[in-house]
Protein backbone atom coordinates (compact mmCIF):
# COMPACT_ATOMS: atom_id res chain seq x y z
CA UNK A 1 0.00 0.00 0.00
CA UNK A 2 1.60 3.42 -0.97
CA UNK A 3 1.66 6.45 1.78
CA UNK A 4 -0.78 8.05 -0.16
CA UNK A 5 -3.96 5.41 -0.01
CA UNK A 6 -2.87 5.26 3.87
CA UNK A 7 -3.35 9.00 4.35
CA UNK A 8 -6.84 8.62 1.91
CA UNK A 9 -8.02 6.26 4.27
CA UNK A 10 -7.41 7.86 7.23
CA UNK A 11 -8.90 10.76 6.06
CA UNK A 12 -12.32 9.03 5.10
CA UNK A 13 -12.04 7.29 8.64
CA UNK A 14 -12.07 10.96 10.54
CA UNK A 15 -14.92 12.70 7.90
CA UNK A 16 -16.47 9.41 8.41
CA UNK A 17 -16.72 10.26 12.10
CA UNK A 18 -18.27 13.24 12.01
CA UNK A 19 -22.28 13.32 12.64
CA UNK A 20 -24.09 13.59 9.50
CA UNK A 21 -25.28 17.33 10.05
CA UNK A 22 -21.56 17.89 10.34
CA UNK A 23 -20.92 16.26 6.69
CA UNK A 24 -23.74 17.96 5.45
CA UNK A 25 -22.75 21.22 6.54
CA UNK A 26 -19.26 20.49 5.67
CA UNK A 27 -20.62 19.31 1.97
CA UNK A 28 -22.11 22.68 1.89
CA UNK A 29 -19.75 25.11 2.43
CA UNK A 30 -17.62 23.04 -0.01
CA UNK A 31 -20.62 23.06 -2.80
CA UNK A 32 -20.85 26.96 -2.30
CA UNK A 33 -16.94 27.80 -2.39
CA UNK A 34 -16.79 25.44 -5.95
CA UNK A 35 -20.21 27.63 -7.29
CA UNK A 36 -18.20 30.88 -6.63
CA UNK A 37 -15.10 29.53 -8.32
CA UNK A 38 -17.47 28.57 -11.07
CA UNK A 39 -18.99 31.47 -11.20
CA UNK A 40 -15.69 33.27 -11.61
CA UNK A 41 -14.07 31.48 -14.47
CA UNK A 42 -17.65 31.64 -16.70
CA UNK A 43 -17.54 35.62 -15.91
CA UNK A 44 -13.85 36.24 -16.92
CA UNK A 45 -14.99 33.68 -19.68
CA UNK A 46 -12.02 31.03 -19.43
CA UNK A 47 -12.63 27.37 -19.10
CA UNK A 48 -11.51 25.61 -15.39
CA UNK A 49 -7.62 25.15 -16.73
CA UNK A 50 -7.37 29.06 -17.17
CA UNK A 51 -7.63 28.78 -21.22
CA UNK A 52 -10.26 31.31 -22.79
CA UNK A 53 -13.13 30.38 -24.41
CA UNK A 54 -13.32 30.40 -27.89
CA UNK A 55 -14.86 33.73 -29.04
CA UNK A 56 -17.73 33.78 -31.11
CA UNK A 57 -18.18 32.89 -34.28
CA UNK A 58 -18.79 36.04 -37.18
CA UNK A 59 -22.43 36.42 -38.34
CA UNK A 60 -23.40 36.40 -41.70
CA UNK A 61 -23.69 39.56 -43.86
CA UNK A 62 -26.81 39.95 -43.48
CA UNK A 63 -27.52 40.69 -39.80
CA UNK A 64 -27.06 43.68 -37.65
CA UNK A 65 -23.27 45.52 -37.62
CA UNK A 66 -21.06 45.63 -34.93
CA UNK A 67 -20.01 43.44 -32.41
CA UNK A 68 -21.59 41.51 -29.57
CA UNK A 69 -21.59 43.70 -26.54
CA UNK A 70 -22.49 40.73 -24.03
CA UNK A 71 -20.59 38.51 -22.60
CA UNK A 72 -20.95 34.84 -23.05
CA UNK A 73 -23.46 32.99 -20.93
CA UNK A 74 -23.60 36.18 -18.16
CA UNK A 75 -27.12 34.56 -17.19
CA UNK A 76 -26.12 31.22 -16.92
CA UNK A 77 -23.45 31.76 -14.14
CA UNK A 78 -26.36 32.94 -11.67
CA UNK A 79 -27.70 31.15 -8.88
CA UNK A 80 -30.97 30.66 -10.26
CA UNK A 81 -29.25 28.51 -13.08
CA UNK A 82 -26.09 26.75 -11.32
CA UNK A 83 -27.35 25.56 -8.29
CA UNK A 84 -25.30 24.06 -5.44
CA UNK A 85 -26.66 21.20 -3.78
CA UNK A 86 -25.45 19.19 -0.79
CA UNK A 87 -26.08 15.74 1.11
CA UNK A 88 -24.44 14.17 4.22
CA UNK A 89 -22.42 12.10 1.66
CA UNK A 90 -21.86 14.52 -1.87
CA UNK A 91 -21.88 18.04 -2.99
CA UNK A 92 -23.19 19.10 -6.44
CA UNK A 93 -22.87 21.78 -8.61
CA UNK A 94 -25.20 21.65 -11.47
CA UNK A 95 -26.91 23.60 -14.08
CA UNK A 96 -30.88 23.31 -13.98
CA UNK A 97 -33.97 23.40 -15.64
CA UNK A 98 -34.12 24.47 -19.90
CA UNK A 99 -30.15 25.94 -19.50
CA UNK A 100 -28.85 22.60 -18.52
CA UNK A 101 -29.57 21.18 -21.92
CA UNK A 102 -27.77 24.59 -23.48
CA UNK A 103 -24.66 24.67 -21.14
CA UNK A 104 -24.13 20.57 -22.04
CA UNK A 105 -23.87 21.78 -25.66
CA UNK A 106 -21.00 24.49 -25.22
CA UNK A 107 -19.49 22.52 -22.45
CA UNK A 108 -18.88 19.98 -25.04
CA UNK A 109 -18.88 21.43 -28.03
CA UNK A 110 -22.01 19.68 -29.77
CA UNK A 111 -24.26 19.81 -32.85
CA UNK A 112 -27.56 22.12 -31.59
CA UNK A 113 -29.96 24.30 -33.11
CA UNK A 114 -29.96 28.23 -31.92
CA UNK A 115 -33.70 28.54 -33.13
CA UNK A 116 -36.14 26.28 -34.22
CA UNK A 117 -36.62 26.88 -38.02
CA UNK A 118 -32.60 27.42 -38.04
CA UNK A 119 -29.65 25.10 -39.17
CA UNK A 120 -27.91 22.99 -36.92
CA UNK A 121 -24.76 24.82 -35.75
CA UNK A 122 -21.56 23.02 -34.40
CA UNK A 123 -20.48 24.94 -30.81
CA UNK A 124 -17.42 25.56 -29.82
CA UNK A 125 -15.99 23.29 -26.92
CA UNK A 126 -16.39 25.83 -24.04
CA UNK A 127 -16.05 23.62 -20.26
CA UNK A 128 -18.32 25.84 -17.80
CA UNK A 129 -17.48 23.28 -15.42
CA UNK A 130 -15.04 21.50 -13.62
CA UNK A 131 -12.09 21.59 -10.77
CA UNK A 132 -8.69 22.74 -10.87
CA UNK A 133 -5.56 22.99 -8.45
CA UNK A 134 -7.16 25.93 -6.78
CA UNK A 135 -10.20 24.28 -6.40
CA UNK A 136 -8.91 20.94 -4.97
CA UNK A 137 -7.25 22.89 -2.44
CA UNK A 138 -10.11 24.51 -1.57
CA UNK A 139 -11.98 21.71 -1.05
CA UNK A 140 -9.05 20.35 1.59
CA UNK A 141 -9.18 23.86 3.41
CA UNK A 142 -12.85 23.32 3.93
CA UNK A 143 -12.26 19.39 4.88
CA UNK A 144 -9.58 20.26 7.61
CA UNK A 145 -11.21 22.85 9.26
CA UNK A 146 -13.71 20.19 9.87
CA UNK A 147 -11.83 17.99 11.02
CA UNK A 148 -9.47 20.22 13.30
Amino acid sequence: MNDLQIVNDRLNALIGNLSAPARKEMARNIAKKLRASQQKNIKNQQAPDGTPFKPRKAQPIRSKKGRVKREMFAKLRTAKYLKAQSTSDEAVIQFTGRVQRMARVHHYGLRDRPSRKGKDVQYESRPLLGLNKLDLQAIEDVIMDFIR
